[in-house]
């Protein structure tokens, strides 16, 4: 295996990465969605017969470097989030997750039961795999969103920590919602609902004792070595080791625990450098690969007629779902309409996990493979389209702020 042979692909995707992003950045359009249209352009090249840039070694490394791009991304965010904000918004993020998880579940259902015979036609194959197409919309990604926030100055507000918290919170339903349908298929015998729950309950409690100690420990390096690169270090060593052991013992999503960390680093004096340096790593090399691996990673085969037709209305639910049900849980909780609008868009953006837990039923013999490229599909269109909307929606706020 040539493992230099992801150095070319890496160089063209950093390089039309930053060509993309400084022409976005003049037309007034998020530099995520350059990063998201370099990986498209970077993508064409598997088209070519007989190219070997993007080979199955190059794609594979990609993939890998993309994942330490979403848990830094993550880090981040948690570093940036004002706790006290969070304690504000605790209630209506638990609304927000709620109906988060139960609009697309619900329509994805419906939609699947319409298109594979109708309720006349439902058995409990059919009803099992109608769930499993509505748990797949239940996952929500919020690293397109929180990028975008970033970079417009809005995350440490109401509305950006409403929607991070949301998701950290969605994650985890959406693991015992996931687990408590595979069990129900009998295709994974490790998943019982009541082990899961048992294990997230246990995750949090494990967390808030390290949290203790790790402030300590952080609080005391940062008084003996003030702005020292030796405090970034161990902050991103203890980021990863609390993101591999949330995945490996727990079953919680490595990102939900870089977040964590983030978190508990948010109240250290020196979060502002730690921050800062951890900005420079991700956002030079592991972010752009994150978001360009996005664009390659698109593939389609095997999709006839109904396939289409099914694809196209499952995409539809799953932006639906979450822009009607996560916004109109906002304006439940007394915000006001532009701002459940913008918590509606920012918790329709998919990545990764809707990938996994598509996978997981295929290897289980749930769904069809056929579903993979709608799911591509949306993870695309939503990761264009959030920061695209977003911005837009608060330029027509500051507009409006202008004309008074």
């Amino acid at each position: 295996m040539a493992y230099y042979e992801i150095l070319l692909p890496l160089a063209l995707l950093l390089i039309v990465s930053k060509v993309l992003m400084k022409l976005c950045s003049k037309v007034g359009i998020p530099s995520v969605v350059g990063m998201l249209l370099a990986g498209v352009v970077v993508g064409f090249l598997q088209y070519i017969p007989s190219q070997t840039i993007l080979s199955d070694t190059a794609l594979t490394g990609l993939g890998f470097i993309s994942k330490i791009g979403v848990i830094l991304i993550m880090f981040s965010a948690g570093i940036e989030t004002d706790l006290g904000q969070i304690k504000k918004v605790g209630g209506p993020a638990v609304l927000i997750t709620a109906a988060g998880v139960i609009f697309p579940m619900a329509l994805g259902f419906v939609v699947s039961v319409l298109c594979h015979g109708g309720f006349a036609a439902l058995t409990t194959e059919t009803a099992l795999k109608s769930v499993f197409y509505g748990t797949i919309l239940t996952a929500t990604s919020v690293s397109v969103t929180v990028a975008t926030l970033r970079e417009s100055g809005k995350l440490n507000t109401k509305v950006g920590t409403s929607i991070v918290a949301s998701a950290i919170i969605d994650d985890i339903l959406g693991i015992v919602v996931l687990s408590f349908v595979l069990s129900l298929s009998g295709g994974d015998g490790g998943s019982n609902p009541w082990i899961v729950l048992l294990k997230t309950v246990l995750y949090f409690v494990v967390i808030m004792v390290l949290s203790v100690i790790a402030k300590r420990f952080f609080d005391g390096l940062d008084k003996r070595f003030p702005h020292h690169r030796l405090v970034p270090i161990f902050s991103l060593a203890f980021c990863f080791a609390v993101a591999y052991c949330s995945e490996r013992f727990f079953g919680i999503a490595d990102i939900t625990g870089a977040y964590v960390v983030g978190l508990i680093l948010s109240t250290n004096p020196d979060r502002k450098y730690i921050d800062r340096k951890s900005d420079v790593l991700s956002y030079m090399f592991f972010v752009p690969v994150f978001f360009g691996n996005i664009g390659i990673s698109t593939q389609f085969s095997g999709i006839g007629g109904e396939m289409l037709l099914f694809g196209f209305l499952f995409i539809a639910a799953g932006i639906v779902g979450k822009l009607c049900g996560c916004g109109a849980a906002a304006l439940t909780c007394g915000y006001g309409f532009s701002d459940s609008l913008k918590v509606g868009l920012g918790m329709m953006a998919r990545a990764e996990v809707a990938l996994v837990t598509a996978q997981k039923g295929i290897e289980h013999g749930i769904i069809d493979s056929s579903i993979m490229p709608f799911i591509v599909i949306m993870i695309i269109l939503t990761s264009f389209i959030t920061p695209i909307c977003l911005q837009a929606s608060y330029r027509s706020d500051e507009r409006k702020l202008e004309q008074k």
